[in-house]
């Protein structure tokens, strides 16, 4: 048995195209959906996930009111600036990407950012909401996850999903995603404390690999059929490669492909979801701005 392989660029794209119609309709209303995505630095990583939401901006039709800071940009200008774009009505959204230099609290940052446009959705006010159920921003990975899990149309009610990773931008968020009553599925949630992992492992339905650690899943940790999505990006080097180095995510994926019914690669997995939701999420400010 081969997994089937989970093509998160196909789905992105069909995400990406249903925003952009919806915001064609909005636009024949008069409202273009409005993101400001803030960048303090010149983080290479930073700068090259800016340079993509900014593109798919472009593709969707949306505003974009982007800000590039240097790097010795004070805490209290940034707050500032935040201030000023929450106060803005035709700025519908709000991204301040992170990691900031380290004289910044990014604590601080995210919480002055409007709940109604945090589009990241990592304010207390919308991370409250996800946890008691009630309508918010979802963050844009774990969101993405739930997409493909239902694209691929898996009954995910009863299963046994098992997350790797407790981080505050994916391993607690999907978790708690994945056990809302619309998925239904039992929820184990793994971490460095954890002991014996492949016995937990060899338990799961689905297996969402989140630890920002290479081989973390192996193929004897996979029990036939699983469903395997792997959220890790890691770098390492590879001479054949122009750049010097290739991406791997945190599975084995070559091994696993002979066990798993369906696996995500990496690239072209989760990481494209996360621009398309990010870009659902967009929309979705801009629309409750008019309900408001």
């Amino acid at each position: 048995m081969s997994a089937q392989v989970i093509d998160g660029k196909q789905i992105a794209l069909q995400v990406r195209q249903g925003v952009a119609e919806k915001v064609a309709d909005l636009k024949a209303k008069g409202i273009t959906p409005c993101l400001a995505v803030v960048l303090v630095g010149e983080n290479p990583a930073s700068v090259s996930y800016v340079t993509g939401k900014r593109k798919a901006l472009a593709e969707a039709g949306m505003k974009d009111r982007s800000e590039v800071l240097p790097e010795n940009t004070s805490e209290e200008e940034l707050l500032a600036l935040i201030d000023k774009l929450n106060n803005d009505p035709s700025v519908h959204g709000i991204l301040v990407q992170l990691p900031l230099p380290k004289h910044i609290d990014e604590d601080k940052v995210i919480t002055k950012i409007d709940p109604k446009k945090d589009v990241d959705g990592f304010h207390p006010v919308n991370v409250g909401n996800l946890v008691i159920g009630k309508k918010a921003f979802l963050p844009c990975t774990p969101h993405g996850i739930i997409v493909l899990l239902k694209e691929i149309g898996m009954e995910t009610s009863g299963k046994h999903a098992l997350v790797i990773g407790r981080s505050n931008i994916v391993g607690k968020p999907v978790s708690l995603l994945l056990s809302r009553k619309d998925i239904n599925c039992t929820v184990t949630m793994c971490h460095t404390g954890t002991k014996n992992l492949k016995e937990l492992t060899l338990q799961a339905d689905i297996i969402v690999a989140a630890s920002g650690h290479p081989h973390t899943v192996t193929g004897d940790m996979v029990k036939d059929g699983a469903v395997v999505i792997d959220v890790g990006v890691n770098r390492i080097p590879d001479s054949t490669k122009k750049s010097g180095f290739r991406l791997i995510g945190d599975t084995d994926f070559e091994q696993i492909k002979e066990k798993a019914s369906f696996i995500t690669p990496v690239p072209g997995g989760v990481g494209p979801m996360t621009i398309a939701m990010l870009m659902y999420n967009t929309l979705e400010a801009a629309e409750n701005s008019i309900e408001k």
